[in-house]
């Protein structure tokens, strides 16, 4: 394998492969079912696990971070705990196949909300809600369709937008849509703005950098500095619309969905822009690794995040 097909982009592996395997696993899952499916998935991801080098050793690299970060020697990465990890995103798929199928009630979720955001659900303009590939982010669905029959537009990089949407479609999920968003162009902008201001609300994750042109930003991430896309931070500002987290992670079998207002607005002067961008991104690496905390293998992280790799192991 050449030095640049090692160093491959995220979002270019998962153009590839995400689709069709989102695809073939709801299939499964109809044929299957979740009792049978369970070790055909374990499977899978135990293939992973041992020829995916590149992913072990971001996982390691992460679990390694985290330890130092927060000095708590008992989460430094061992194989056991790595591969924990791996098996902890076999389960997040299952749940999500949970998800899709309606075998997922509102009530099976806790959602601590103690700003009461879910009051402001169907206000007339919609807001934003970042999150990150932290436990499941298929709960935007559970808000969707389950709580407060909201529409959630989800952003997303992928090229396969409308094939997804199809999936969903088929999965009967009418008030959520994955909307391809490779650059922040005047008709994107158009097409968003207009969608709050019909009381839909907006969704993205603040922890990945798109493959192609995307901006980013360098701050600190438990100790280290790590590539944030500037996107929600962008958006935010040119659409002046408030900014919320969305994290979810799973305890003793259930899901918490956690919502906290962030910023009520991006506000900036053209030249102060750069910073203001860094500052918001930066306060949520913060917050994102105070969430790794309360869930160490729960961090779908299998890509060198860091700008450095000296300490990842295989």
């Amino acid at each position: 394998m050449s030095l640049d097909a090692d160093k491959q982009h995220w979002a270019d592996r998962q153009e590839r492969g995400s689709f069709w395997l989102m695809k073939l696993t709801a299939f499964a899952a109809k044929v299957l079912g979740r009792r049978l499916l369970t070790p055909v998935l374990y499977g899978i991801v135990l293939y992973f696990f041992i020829f995916g080098r590149s992913a072990r050793q971001a996982a390691w690299q992460y679990q390694q971070r985290l330890a130092e970060w927060s000095a708590r020697p008992e989460l430094r990465p061992t194989r056991r705990r790595v591969f924990g990890q791996f098996m902890a995103f076999a389960d997040s798929l299952l749940d999500k196949l949970d998800v899709w199928n309606g075998k997922l009630s509102i009530e099976q979720i806790e959602i601590v909300d103690t700003a009461l955001l879910r009051n402001h659900l169907r206000d007339a303009r919609g807001q934003m809600l970042v999150g990150a590939h932290l436990g499941n982010l298929e709960m935007c669905r559970a808000l969707a369709e389950l709580g407060e029959k909201v529409t959630m537009n989800v952003l997303v990089h992928t090229k396969h937008a409308e094939q997804f949407n199809r999936l969903l479609g088929e999965a009967g999920a009418t008030h959520l849509r994955l909307i391809q968003v490779s650059e922040l162009d005047p008709a994107v902008m158009l097409q968003l703005s207009e969608r709050l201001e019909r009381g839909e609300w907006l969704a993205i994750a603040g922890d990945r950098v798109p493959l192609h042109g995307g901006r980013s930003v360098t701050v600190d991430f438990m100790g280290h500095p790590a590539a944030f896309p500037q996107g929600p931070w962008l958006m935010a500002g040119l659409l002046k619309c408030p900014v919320n987290l969305l994290m979810c992670l799973k305890h003793e079998g259930r899901y918490r969905v956690t919502l906290e207002p962030f910023a009520e607005a991006v506000v900036w002067k053209r030249s102060e822009r750069e910073q203001v961008i860094a500052h918001w991104a930066g306060r949520y690496a913060e917050r994102l690794a105070q969430f790794c905390l309360q869930g160490p293998q729960q961090w779908f992280n299998f890509y060198p995040f860091w700008k450095t790799d000296d300490d990842a192991h295989s």
